[in-house]
């Protein structure tokens, strides 16, 4: 699929590319943006539902659904690439019932250098087809998707700033 829009975010993580990757690798953690009540949300959030592989091989698939705005939204994910502890890619399925983005492919990208890797969070998305879809998707889609990449990459971030890090 071609997706006409993007946005991306990068930070700097204090561990090892293996532990980042597996952190990014449980779908849970870097979307904890999404199962949270929040104003990018429109207080709405989203639950997930895993198969056996909790999205953790290619071919995986994980659901989504939630309410916002009194209107019940769906999205359904496969898991298209994963090469630890440096790849992991997935994409929509179908038409997903989203407000503001519609189609998209995410992926994160780990660069290792010892202690310090850099984290990359990429959305490729499109607009919703509906009418009131691509007019929400004109005006918040770009807004929307630089927030939900930069939430998952400060997740990753916060996980990591204690001196432990995540077990």
């Amino acid at each position: 699929m071609i997706y006409a829009h993007s946005a991306q975010a990068d930070v700097e993580v204090t561990t090892s590319a293996e532990r980042l990757f597996d952190y990014m690798d449980d779908q849970a953690n870097p979307g904890t943006h999404m199962q949270r009540s929040s104003i990018m949300m429109l207080w709405g959030s989203m639950a997930y539902d895993f198969d056996e592989a909790r999205g953790r091989s290619v071919g995986s698939v994980i659901k989504m659904t939630g309410k916002v705005a009194g209107l019940k939204l769906y999205v359904e994910e496969v898991v298209t690439r994963r090469q630890p502890p440096f790849l992991k890619a997935w994409e929509t399925v179908g038409e997903p019932r989203l407000l503001i983005i519609g189609s998209y492919r995410m992926r994160f990208q780990i660069e290792d250098s010892g202690r310090l890797c850099r984290l990359h969070v990429f959305i490729d998305y499109n607009y919703p087809r509906s009418v009131v879809g691509r007019i929400a998707g004109t005006l918040l889609g770009a807004v929307y998707a630089r927030w939900c990449v930069k939430r998952m990459a400060a997740a990753a971030t916060a996980a990591f700033s204690a001196k432990l890090g995540p077990d």
